[in-house]
């Protein structure tokens, strides 16, 4: 995992190893300001965590996009998220040469890695690493995308798959913050 925090660091990303999910959380929660504002894009990773439980118990200004009473709510508050102070995230796979990958249904969580607010904290399961670039795509279209297809009930893993945006340099350097998790973490 060292090589893997290496090269990400040589991307601009700032990143850091983590023995569990537990010390996870602690590593996400200390880079985040009390009474800033987070928001996050639908993760199990940070979901199994326990880290909104954790930001939910805190001096936190959340938006929470699962408290919305309409669709149009709900879509105001993925807007709003987009300017937070610190968006949490995962990625559906990390290359060991420091690459990052995500597929999206609405974009919403890919719009906020790829610019918006100050800060990205995405917490990645050692499941979710795979050897070279060209493996990113295939892990997320083959180990990712079934599941969360699954898990939101769709009929088809293809819904999911509208968006791919993968990740090579952090040119604001560490507004993206990795933290590997030694352990399965999500999908």
């Amino acid at each position: 995992m060292q090589s893997i925090i290496a090269n990400l660091k040589k991307r601009g990303f700032e990143a850091v190893y983590a023995k569990n999910r537990e010390e996870a959380v602690q590593k996400a929660l200390s880079f985040i300001e009390k009474g800033s504002s987070v928001s996050w894009g639908g993760s199990v990773s940070i979901e199994e965590s326990g880290l909104i439980e954790r930001l939910k118990a805190g001096a936190y200004e959340l938006i929470d996009r699962s408290r919305a009473k309409s669709g149009e709510e709900k879509t105001e508050l993925m807007r709003k998220a987009l300017l937070a102070d610190t968006f949490l995230t995962s990625f559906n796979a990390v290359s060991r040469d420091g690459v990052l990958f995500n597929i999206d249904g609405n974009g919403n969580r890919v719009a906020a890695i790829a610019f918006g607010p100050k800060q990205v904290i995405a917490l990645v399961g050692k499941n979710k690493i795979v050897d070279s670039e060209s493996e990113l795509e295939n892990r997320a279209l083959k180990i990712a995308a079934p599941k969360n297809a699954k898990r939101l009930s769709l009929s088809d893993e293809k819904d999911i798959c509208a968006i791919f945006v993968k990740t090579r340099i952090c040119r604001t350097k560490g507004r993206i913050k990795i933290i590997l998790v030694d352990e399965d973490l999500g999908y």
